[in-house]
């Protein structure tokens, strides 16, 4: 079953069963999928519906820590419920150890020496990690290991 069927049926189910903020998010989500299929002008596969959930937990993430910073409590934990539902359609996140495991390995393919060379890093690990691993967290991960 494709994501885009899962998210049908779910919406279904959560439509049926009256959960009003889940069913808010999976239209917000089937809105955006919408949108980036008329922007390909063509029927988009598992890897674009996934690049789509990305950029939207990255909204998430980015509104919580906005809201964190303003004192709204009530605002985070509504995010962060969100966030939830989104993150049940990406692929599980790597832990820190594997990811550790494939900077390095990119890092010895490009020969890179120093955090003037991150780009070449980023560039070989981005492609390997799509959708497992958030990209501040590559990038930190990434500079720290080039300045040792």
């Amino acid at each position: 079953m494709s994501l885009i069927e899962r998210i049908d049926n779910d919406l279904k189910k959560a439509l049926k069963a009256g959960e009003k903020d889940k069913l808010t998010v999976l239209r917000g989500l089937k809105s955006d999928i919408k949108y980036r299929r008329i922007d390909k002008g063509e029927d988009l596969t598992d890897d674009d519906v996934i690049a789509v959930l990305n950029s939207v937990r990255k909204k998430i993430r980015d509104s919580i820590e906005q809201f964190q910073k303003g004192g709204r409590d009530d605002l985070v934990q509504k995010e962060t419920r969100e966030l939830q539902i989104v993150e049940q359609y990406l692929p599980e996140q790597l832990d820190e150890s594997k990811l550790l495991e494939i900077i390095k390995q990119a890092i010895e393919e490009t020969g890179a020496d120093s955090p003037a060379k991150l780009g070449l890093v980023m560039k070989a690990v981005m492609p390997k990690v799509r959708g497992q691993a958030d990209g501040k967290l590559v990038n930190k991960l990434a500079m720290e290991l080039l300045s040792e």
